[in-house]
């Protein structure tokens, strides 16, 4: 259990990779692990489209007008989609399985970091969920929620200082105003 600690503790964002590939073992195990990833009635909502393409990993990164450029400079990106049709809580669920992709990057040695999507839009005002959609051939059924980009780290970060945690915000059995 301690290994999983010191995995959140050192999981960190990342924003800048090596040109260095992912291998596909590596892409399979992140991949499992979303699908690994529990769902509200065992609905599995979320559908993955995995981006490799230079190009198309370009393009992804104008979905939005700040904050996607690590989706340029990564070797990998996955847009992960929902069917909020099969459960109500289709953006928690969409959640826990980027989270679970980003936990087995970590695992691996490899760095991700989360580009948020819904509810955010280009500069020239176009929604980047339908931005990325029309660019991948994405129903308009199925809403983007995230992309999540991966790569070998080309820049390191310091572990989380688990004496800053704000513990305040931890109440037990009530609120408790502070």
């Amino acid at each position: 259990m301690d290994q999983f600690h010191e995995l959140l503790v050192n999981r960190r964002s990342i924003r800048r990779y090596t040109e260095e590939p992912i291998d596909s073992e590596s892409v399979k195990l992140i991949l499992e692990a979303g699908l690994l990833a529990p769902t509200s009635k065992s609905s599995r909502p979320w559908q993955f489209i995995v981006v490799e393409d230079k190009e198309k990993l370009q393009q992804l990164s104008e979905c939005k007008e700040h904050g996607a450029g690590p989706i340029a400079r990564a070797p990998l990106a996955i847009v992960i989609a929902v069917d909020p049709s099969l459960t109500d809580p289709w953006i928690e669920d969409a959640s826990i399985a980027a989270s679970y992709i980003q936990l087995q990057a970590a695992a691996l040695g490899l760095g991700s970091c989360w580009i948020q999507v819904r509810g955010r839009f280009r500069a020239d005002g176009i929604p980047a969920e339908e931005y990325v959609q029309e660019l991948l051939g994405i129903p308009e059924t199925l809403p983007v929620v995230c992309i999540i980009s991966i790569g070998h780290k080309d820049e390191e970060r310091k572990p989380v200082d688990t004496s800053k945690l704000l513990w305040e915000k931890v109440h037990i059995g009530t609120w408790k105003e502070i």
